[in-house]
């Protein structure tokens, strides 16, 4: 779906400078992170603290309202009552109030009850502006702002933060402190999957959706993030059982609905995408749609990586990679962004298309209409980084290091987009990884960063 108001079509202290390792492949860091145990902050810290006042609306969080830049989807959370379901929004220049009505959802997991669970849609916003919002009443409405996107043009800039696999832990609350210290940080980000992690507390504990929803709150409620789902927002969980009787234990079958937590309190909008159809087949309609002319930029991100060269979920988007590669080809896609490996990577242009099982060409080779595969699911969230790299590195893999960090996608023009990785060790200023973007569509230039590239 194309992004709002945006040239883009998006269908995700310690210094060590020493000079890069070249492999067979591109560049494995040299950079070495502490060893330290990723653990996740307590339920009393800071981060995790409940607004004052009685039902003060909590977990405040926006996203894309519509197809191009007039809509903000609001939501949040109100914990003892449902509360007004009303936002107030009006301009930065207007004391005139607007408002928006929306409706309120609950859900059960296992032993817990959700709090009363807001979404509000408002539209017709004016382009490029600055809006305030409101929700809750009486003396315990809070306000916050952002700001809409610009008209659709081709040599519109605009700026995109990456995030991936975040989690709750100390290393994530340094990976949004580092991003939101970020003086080029986004004007949306862009989440590439695995939210709260709360799937990996003893029967899906979902009082960690909504610490995560306070956690990422200082952000979310301020700027648009677009989310794409995870393996960790699945939530299907057959094996849990519930005793309803304390006589006669009868084992009812445990949670099966997939995404009950993340569907009910992360809305998108999926009916003004057209996305409510089997993915292949909407993708297959989706492609084509894009103008180039007017959006010149074709973003895709999704959760499980294609190209991999770290020991973890090594080929397991190999299926989907098989399904959809000759259309990211054949569409020229710029740049694909992945989570799922807690390490970051970025590929050279490649593709493997060639390969019908019984050719037995199954080796990527650089192609030039092809994507750059990035792999940023280096939130920092409790299961640690991922620190086991194949070897040697393959000829596909242009640059990986096992750090955490966020990434910096700032679109230029029509023809070049600057892309800059910051690991959270460094200053937000210093660009661990870095690369000129040359539009596949307008200028499509070889920017490896090697010439002996496959």
């Amino acid at each position: 779906m194309g992004l709002p108001g945006v040239s883009v079509a998006v269908v995700v202290v310690a210094l060590i400078l020493n000079a890069a390792v070249l492999c067979n492949g591109g560049i494995t860091s040299s950079f070495v992170r502490k060893a330290e145990k990723t653990v996740d902050m307590p339920l009393d810290s800071d981060v995790f603290r409940v607004p004052p006042g009685y039902n003060a609306p909590q977990q405040v969080h926006i996203t894309q309202g519509d197809h191009v830049g007039k809509g903000v989807i609001i939501s949040w959370v109100t914990q003892d009552e449902p509360g007004s379901n009303t936002a107030l929004y009006w301009t930065e220049k207007s004391k005139h109030k607007n408002r928006a009505e929306g409706i309120v959802v609950t859900y059960k997991f296992y032993n817990y009850t959700s709090g009363y669970i807001h979404h509000c849609t408002i539209k017709n916003l004016k382009l490029d502006t600055k809006y305030y919002y409101e929700v809750g009443i009486g003396n315990t409405t809070r306000q916050f702002w952002f700001t809409t996107p610009p008209r659709v043009g081709p040599d519109v800039p605009y700026t995109f933060g990456l995030i991936g696999d975040l989690g709750q832990s100390y290393d994530s609350n340094r990976t949004l402190t580092h991003y939101e210290s970020n003086l080029k940080k986004g004007q949306t980000v862009l989440f590439v999957g695995d939210l709260s992690y709360a799937d990996d507390y003893p029967f899906h504990d979902n009082v960690r959706w909504d610490t995560w929803g306070r956690f990422v709150e200082r952000s979310v409620a301020y700027q648009p993030w677009i989310w794409t789902a995870g393996n960790h927002e699945i939530d299907f969980a057959p094996e849990i059982v519930y005793n309803v009787k304390r006589t006669i234990v009868i084992l009812l079958q445990g949670e099966t609905i997939p995404f009950k937590p993340y569907r009910h309190r992360y809305h998108v909008p999926y009916r003004t995408s057209g996305k409510y159809t089997p993915q292949y087949k909407w993708l297959e309609k989706e492609f084509p749609k894009v103008n180039r002319s007017e959006t010149p930029w074709l973003i895709v991100f999704m959760h499980s990586p294609w190209y991999n060269s770290y020991n973890y979920h090594y080929m397991e988007g190999e299926t989907m990679r098989v399904m959809y590669e000759p259309w990211f080809v054949e569409y020229k896609v710029d740049v694909v962004f992945a989570g799922h490996v807690h390490a970051y990577e970025r590929s050279e242009r490649v593709s493997n298309i060639a390969y019908n099982i019984v050719n037995g060409v199954c080796t990527p080779i650089s192609d030039q209409s092809a994507p750059v595969y990035i792999t940023i699911g280096d939130g920092g969230n409790l299961e640690g980084l991922a620190t086991n790299m194949t070897e040697p590195q393959p000829l596909y893999s242009a640059y990986r290091e096992a750090s955490f960090g966020h990434a910096i996608f700032d679109i230029k023009n029509r023809s070049h987009a600057y892309y800059s990785w910051h690991r959270n060790q460094d200053g937000y200023a210093i660009e661990a990884d870095s690369l000129w973007f040359f539009n596949r569509f307008w200028n499509p230039l070889d920017e490896s960063t090697r010439w002996d590239v496959l």
